[in-house]
């Protein structure tokens, strides 16, 4: 048996014309991950392919095609479909955006993961081999990662990837935002790999820098602890995403320190108190970015520091004034994206109970694109300040202040500081599904009707958005 696992391409992400370079890229772990859970028995040959950074051979030949979709490569991933189905090769469709839409999704594939797929994908195959291939799989009530093998990272070629060292300690969050895919997909209990199993797998790598993807490390403050302890013998440099929450915890930040944390990818998401309750992230307001930053800094520890805009309470004012708290506040990596209704999440039903949805196509739904309409002020505006946020603080002028006011100034900060600098002067450029602003205009003057959407669209990848 022959199984091919592809990740595709997206209007960010393509491996020709696509917006970001190799200096930008990690491993991903799903398709290294879904390869390890190939059960033996089957003798299956298992080959994987990364849209983002190679071309689908024109040959391509499988008993059996999987693919991971998220929201914004739903399309690429019901074309894909289509093709392969015509030439007879069963395809199975799985991932957040099937999760969260399993009825959309079941109609460009034979069968479809719902939920993470450490369970069902094993009996998906088995299922498969016997003849037996059922239309749905449901991840079950009492998943473990107790013991999941370890992902099969020598599957991809490391020369298309700035590191392979990517790890998951943890899934989900126990916060529900109410833009986050994660608690409508997988809801807010927090799963837990072993910490002994983490320090196996990262001995098995080998390599000295790092990189967490969980959605939130620090969760669970008690794991977070024995985690980062166990780290320190190590000897390494990591880098992970977190919530401003650590604020409240010297020690934690401390430990993380010692630990080997380099750097953090905060969700600051907006310098407005009301926006933070607006989204259900009114933990935010407790703490002073500012303090928390200068005392990251402190500990050597660089902060990537994420805001979106169009957020309700959003005026056209908020452009300079966020660009401006980045700069004065030292963030080494500012970083914005525009509020995206992902489908399934409360924001896009209460977006679309408002009539406020402007588009179902979901390829534009990359955290890039303007997909519904602002409450104070337009489409237009929201995407032309979201563009000039990103080229004011990425001018020379800003980087040298911000870097400066960081206090802890590092090669590394500065090399990807010029490849963001690269993005955020090239967004229009770059963009390879340009959202048709003028054509859309006339739409916006009149009331948008609830219609269902056109089929346009449509294991485990997760839309992430705003920043975490």
């Amino acid at each position: 048996m022959k199984i091919v696992l592809i990740s595709p391409k997206g209007p960010l992400y393509r491996h020709k014309g696509g917006i970001f370079k190799k200096s930008l890229r990690y491993q991903p772990l799903t398709l290294t991950t879904l390869a390890a859970l190939i059960p033996n028995e089957l003798n299956a040959v298992v080959e994987l392919v990364d849209e983002g950074i190679e071309e689908i051979p024109e040959d391509l030949e499988a008993d059996l095609i999987g693919m991971t979709v998220i929201t914004g490569t739903a399309k690429r991933s019901y074309e894909l479909a289509k093709r392969y189905r015509k030439r007879g090769i069963p395809v199975v469709l799985g991932g957040p955006h099937v999760t969260l839409l399993p009825d959309e999704a079941m109609q460009h594939a034979d069968s479809v993961c719902i939920g993470y797929a450490d369970d069902s994908w094993p009996q998906l195959l088995r299922d498969f081999d016997r003849g037996q291939l059922q239309p749905v799989y449901r991840q079950g009530p009492n998943l473990s990662l107790a013991n999941s093998p370890f992902p099969r990272r020598e599957l991809f070629d490391s020369k298309h990837f700035l590191t392979q060292a990517v790890f998951e300690a943890t899934r989900s969050c126990a916060h529900d935002c109410e833009f986050c895919v994660a608690p409508s997909a997988w809801g807010r209990k927090q799963l837990q790999r072993p910490v002994d199993w983490i320090i196996e797998d990262i001995r098995r790598v080998g390599e000295k820098k790092i990189l967490f993807i969980d959605l939130n490390l620090v969760s669970d403050t008690k794991y977070a602890k024995a985690l980062f302890t166990a780290l320190i013998p190590l000897g390494v440099s990591w880098f992970g995403l977190s919530t401003v929450i650590i604020g409240h915890d010297p020690e934690l930040m401390e430990l993380m320190a010692k630990s080997g944390c380099r750097g953090l990818l905060l969700g600051l998401e907006t310098v407005s108190g009301a926006n933070l309750k607006n989204i259900k992230k009114p933990f935010n307001a407790s703490v002073d970015y500012k303090a928390l930053i200068a005392e990251l800094h402190r500990l050597g520890i660089a902060v990537q520091g994420c805001f979106v805009f169009g957020l309700d309470h959003d005026t056209p004012d908020v452009f300079e004034a966020t660009a401006e708290f980045a700069i004065d506040a030292g963030i080494d990596l500012p970083r914005f994206s525009v509020l995206t209704p992902f489908p399934g999440t409360p924001l896009y039903k209460r977006l679309e109970a408002e009539n406020r949805i402007i588009s179902r196509d979901w390829e534009y739904y990359d955290g890039q694109h303007v997909v519904f309409q602002p409450q104070h002020m337009s489409v237009e505006q929201l995407s032309q300040g979201h563009e000039y946020a990103w080229k004011k603080v990425y001018r020379w002028s800003s980087m040298g202040k911000r870097l400066w006011n960081a206090k802890n100034f590092q090669p590394l900060a500065f090399t990807v500081n010029l490849g963001y600098r690269f993005y955020a002067h090239n967004l229009s450029r770059f963009y390879n599904c340009d959202w048709p602003i003028d054509s859309m205009a006339h739409k916006l003057a009149a009331p948008i009707t609830q219609t269902n959407p056109e089929p346009t669209v449509a294991v485990e990848s997760r839309n992430k958005a705003p920043c975490g």
